[in-house]
């Protein structure tokens, strides 16, 4: 039986206008309006303002999102939203995800729509349909989006008993919908929305009309599984975008495209930094260039970790199942581990992560509470299943390398500890030029181990040390690991896109589950240390697939995997160039020599676009005074110096992080090179 409620406030009879209680309305501002009979959401927004009310895309009402047209009958608080708020821009993608959805039915009847949930800056839709999308077929859905819009659709939500609609589903040829409603837990409501004559399964909620869908654009289509398992069948899932304003949109488009021309993916290649193959899907095959960047990471990472106090470990890459039993990791982890047996019937695992080696670490030999804090790193390759399409370059791999890091503490020390580690990060980061950085404040999941009790201390300690560092964070309830609450440091690259690098998490329930304990002041040795998880690059993968979309492949001169070439004009100087290059290299600085029998301007073009930082050019004059002609990749000339000059100015440029000649104006320079040297 289909129940539709009212887009208008019901009027009691006169009878119940007698005995209804008041009801009292408490908005954000802590304002209250009073009504006399159950009202509207859409209809408190009108008593507030017609602009308001014009605006209103959805709302809040105890804590819970409902439709503009949800009716109130008791004491509430609510908010309204529009389309300057997160949450109306949530509502606003989720219902253009339905608007997609409409058009694509209505164009193609026999395709099948699945799921559309709200993305980062978008939507998607995955769609069962007999043949491939093509790029024709986007601009079709997109303009008979543009029309439904126009046509101005309201939208309704409508409560339905779960069998009636698992056959009405059924006879419009939506199976994947009716297997949706199979899978929803019985206590749970069956809403769906309709808009015109299209009916979706749908919590909700949604904007009243299609009339407030103008702002969008379809991106892209891409393979996914139904329900991303491999074992499904293949779907095609088009990817959208939807803003409050055509100025936010064409903004985001500008930031695809620009996107697009820094996917590290496509300059991996340019560069020759790295590849993929089938042969080991997920994993890494750095080529020189790209090691001599992953290898510039390492001794940066080591050198900041030694100078503050860590020591530096190595823990197996294969362990007993019964380690991962201990941590907890076999049943709240297995489906994202890689298995082996071994012919005596012991199941091994690849390790996902670095921890209960740690552990093991720690545990060998008795320890004093003199030895803490105890810092122990790790450059630990990881193993992780994740699904074939979910795997994305760089970013999104299965074998990849942590700057991981355990550290073992007491109580007392924990939150200086975690102070300690946030400054850290942050002052790493700021050598990379990223200064613009979110920390999240993740908590206790549903799916967790150990008491509430020690979930508390745990979740205290983090925020009481950014309070006292004086740091704003989010918090992100229920996101936390299941062992412990965490900090996430999300960094913002030249373009103002996102990414989530560096974790700090405190942890109590691992030393518990391995029963590792110190020897404390009174002689106990039953004291057990607190363990703090810490990567600050995160994966060392993704972290230079970070980099050579922010930098667009132009890495500062010190981590730049070729600093500096050295280039003839023509063959009576290859001898004198080579000797430079050795010189270079001899003190330290990455350069190679390009003798080719090429066109100087061919040659410099050529090494322009492979961003190799300083272009050292020799000719017969150069050869004769025993100097260089330098240019920077930029095309800045710096004139004829001499191998010491040069040597200065790359060691300055090494000691900046980038923020030298490389980055500023170079009159400066020019007029000051002598002194440098």
């Amino acid at each position: 039986m289909i129940r539709r409620p009212p887009r208008s406030t019901p009027k009691p009879s006169s009878a119940a206008s007698d005995v209804y209680k008041r009801q009292e309305i408490t908005l954000p501002d802590s304002s209250k309006r009073k009504f006399d009979s159950p009202v509207s959401l859409i209809d408190i927004a009108k008593d507030i303002g017609p602009g308001l009310a014009k605006a209103t895309i959805a709302g809040v009402v105890n804590g819970k999102e409902v439709d503009s047209d949800f009716v109130i009958s008791d004491d509430s608080d609510v908010s309204i939203l529009t389309d300057r708020s997160d949450q109306g821009l949530f509502i606003i993608r989720h219902s253009t995800a339905h608007l997609m959805a409409m058009a694509i039915k209505q164009l193609y009847p026999s395709a099948q729509v699945t799921i559309g949930p709200v993305i980062e800056d978008g939507f998607y839709y995955d769609i069962a349909f007999e043949r491939t999308f093509t790029p024709e077929d986007l601009e079709a859905i997109e303009a008979r989006m543009s029309s439904l819009a126009k046509e101005d659709h309201g939208i309704f939500r409508e409560e339905w008993d779960r069998d009636e609609a698992t056959i009405f589903f059924k006879s419009i040829g939506e199976n994947y919908k009716a297997e949706i409603i199979d899978s929803i837990p019985a206590k749970e409501t069956i809403s769906l929305y309709r808009q015109g004559e299209f009916v979706d399964l749908c919590r909700g909620p949604h904007v009243p009309s299609t009339g407030k869908l103008g702002v969008f654009k379809l991106t892209k289509v891409a393979g996914a599984y139904w329900r991303g398992d491999q074992n499904n069948a293949m779907l095609q899932r088009i990817y959208g975008t939807a803003w409050a304003s055509k100025k936010e949109l064409k903004a985001y488009i500008n930031r695809l495209a620009e996107a697009e021309k820094r996917d590290h993916r496509k300059l991996g290649r340019k560069f020759d930094l790295f590849h993929f193959s089938d042969d080991a899907p997920g994993s890494v095959f750095w080529h020189p260039k790209g090691w001599a960047v992953f290898l510039q990471l390492l001794d940066y990472m080591r050198k900041r970790q030694e100078d503050n106090g860590y020591v530096e470990v190595n823990t197996p890459d294969v362990m007993d199942r019964s380690l991962w039993e201990t941590s907890g990791h076999w049943f709240n982890y297995r489906e994202n581990m890689f298995l082996t047996q071994t012919e005596d019937e012991r199941v091994f695992a690849l390790k996902p992560m670095n921890c209960p080696g740690s552990v093991s670490m720690f545990a060998q030999g008795l320890k004093s509470y003199r030895d803490l804090p105890l810092r122990m790193a790790e450059f630990g390759k990881v193993h992780r299943y994740e699904p074939s399409g979910a795997l994305h370059g760089l970013m999104r791999v299965r074998h990849f390398t942590q700057d991981d890091a355990h550290i073992y503490c007491t109580e007392e020390q924990m939150k200086q500890e975690c102070i300690d580690v946030v400054s850290l990060v942050l002052d790493i980061y700021k050598d990379f030029g990223f200064d613009d950085v979110v920390i999240k404040l993740s908590t206790r999941p549903e799916k967790r181990i150990g008491s509430d009790e020690v979930w508390d201390k745990l979740e205290d300690a983090l925020s009481n040390a950014l309070e006292v560092m004086g740091l704003d964070y989010v918090l992100y309830p229920g996101e936390g690991a299941f062992y412990g609450p965490k900090l996430e440091f999300v960094l913002r690259d030249a373009i103002g896109r996102d990414w989530q690098c560096g974790t700090l998490q405190v942890d109590m329930n691992l030393p518990e589950r391995f029963d590792i304990a110190y020897v404390d002041e009174t002689g106990n040795r039953d004291k057990r240390p607190v363990m703090l998880h810490r990567a600050l690059f995160g994966s060392l993968e993704r972290f230079i697939g970070i980099l050579i979309e922010n930098y667009e492949g132009a890495f500062p001169f010190w981590l730049a995997p070729e600093q500096a070439v050295v280039i003839n004009i023509t063959d009576s100087q290859a001898d004198y160039a080579e000797e430079v290059a050795k010189s270079l290299q001899n003190n330290g600085f990455r350069a190679i020599c390009d003798l080719r029998n090429e066109k100087i301007g061919f040659k410099i073009r050529a090494h322009s676009i492979q961003r190799i930082p300083f272009i050292l050019v020799v000719g017969d004059k150069e050869r004769e005074s025993r100097t260089v002609a330098v240019r920077t990749r930029n095309g800045d000339d710096l004139g004829s110096l001499n191998l010491d000059e040069v040597m200065t100015i790359f060691g300055k440029e090494a000691e900046s992080r980038g923020g030298g000649f490389l980055g500023k104006e170079l009159i400066v320079f020019k007029k000051t090179v002598s002194g440098l040297v």
